[in-house]
């Protein structure tokens, strides 16, 4: 990619949307424009009101275009809904005991895309992860090797078309083109994690506003990528619910009061709480209550989203190749205690990861919360070899036969 070429990266969240406009340079990429607006058209990453997400768009993309002081015509488009489905398949070719080369190459990736090519889902990534010759796995470039038969191992992440169709459409209504559609779990790993990290296996998982993404890589390589439809907006309902308090006093308390841990100085410590209905704020219309309440409805929430990561984990098969280590990230991953909690209801080492490889970043804008929007970033610039825009079944890659050999060894050996 050209040094003087724009790239922007757009991420369509339940509470914010977001632009970067970012130029590739000889040390990485410079953020040369941002954009960013709340998100009121979207309901744990999906479109629920188009207006509303296109008024978004286009009020984030001009922000950052303004800034950037020049336009843009096509944007990275962050994907958190769907209901992705994560598979590894494999594909070979005969390669009859000759030098393997591009041809080959080449060869074996046309007929992995023509093996996954039915109608039924649309397929977000399909990237080889992994070669191997003559049933030898883990070669990252054959070329050069000999051998009788070679084969690729291919991660498919396919999502129901519905929600895809609807994000490019509002998209296309604020006038810009779709360059590529990426899994928001995969963006938020680009982002964050460092190169040991992804060579030697670990899961990255982004607590948003609406949804919870999990990604595991391992080899240099995502192998599994997974959305729980739960998040901090969820949290903030909880404490309204609960206490009896307007949605946005909610979102306050747990920003300026919230913890993931209880402790025995909660009881001692008492938080004003507006009560819900009342149109004027006076001492009449607050609740004083401990705040060993807040904790207690804060605590139970965490610990599940934590439990359905936990059992994401496990159910990937990858849980063990993963190693020890989870790197958390998102705008809900830096509530006080979470990291402590994290790692005892994960049973893993667990740092909490910030944008890397960005220069031109504001504080504001170079947390967790923006994890994903920089990874997009990393993407357009160093984006691995996508196999096609394909459709697949849901049926095709069952997790039985040749299809799962790849998979078993990435587990075993990492």
């Amino acid at each position: 990619m050209a040094v003087d070429r724009l790239i922007a990266a757009l991420d369509v969240g339940t509470t914010k949307v977001c632009c970067f406009i970012g130029q590739p340079d000889h040390h990485g990429i410079r953020v040369r424009g941002i954009g960013h607006r709340i998100s009121r058209g979207m309901r744990e990453g999906a479109v629920v009101d188009m207006e509303e997400t296109e008024s978004a768009i286009r009020a984030a993309v001009d922000q950052a275009e303004s800034a950037a002081g020049q336009p843009i015509d096509s944007v990275y488009v962050g994907l958190s809904a769907g209901d992705p489905v994560s598979r590894i398949a494999e594909m070979d070719v005969a390669v009859a005991g000759h030098e393997v080369d591009q041809a080959d190459i080449d060869h074996v990736l046309a007929e992995a895309e023509h093996g996954i090519d039915e109608p039924d889902e649309t397929v977000i990534h399909a990237f080889p992860a992994c070669f191997a010759i003559d049933g030898a796995i883990g070669v990252k470039d054959p070329i050069g090797m000999f051998g009788e038969k070679l084969s690729v191992a291919v991660h498919v992440v396919t999502a129901r078309p519905g929600p895809v169709r609807n994000l490019e459409a509002c998209v296309a209504r604020g006038h810009l083109g779709v360059a590529d559609m990426v899994m928001s779990p995969y963006a938020s790993g680009l982002s964050v994690l460092d190169g040991d990290e992804k060579k030697l296996g670990v899961a990255c998982v982004d607590m948003g506003g609406g949804s919870t993404s999990v990604s595991i890589f391992i080899g240099d390589a995502m192998v599994y990528a997974d959305i729980i439809p739960v998040g901090g907006c969820h949290l903030s309902e909880d404490i309204a619910r609960e206490l009896l308090t307007p949605i946005h006093h909610a979102e306050r308390l747990k920003t300026l009061y919230g913890h993931a841990i209880t402790s025995p100085s909660d009881d001692g410590e008492v938080i004003d709480v507006p009560r819900l209905g009342e149109s004027e704020f006076g001492d009449d219309s607050l609740s004083r209550l401990p705040r060993s309440m807040l904790t207690n409805i804060i605590q139970p929430r965490l610990e599940e989203t934590l439990e359905a990561v936990r059992s994401r984990l496990v159910e990937s098969g990858f849980d063990r190749a993963s190693g020890r280590g989870v790197v958390l990230t998102g705008g809900a991953s830096l509530l006080p205690g979470l990291r402590e909690l994290a790692q005892r209801v994960l049973g893993k080492r667990v740092r909490i990861g910030r944008p890397r490889g960005l220069t031109g970043l504001a504080d504001s804008t170079g947390g967790p919360a923006f994890a994903t929007c920089a990874g997009l970033l990393h993407y357009a610039l160093n984006a691995p070899e996508n196999i096609g825009a394909m459709r697949v079944s849901e049926s095709r890659f069952a997790p039985a036969g040749r299809f799962a050999r790849v998979g078993q060894w990435l587990r075993e050996n990492f």
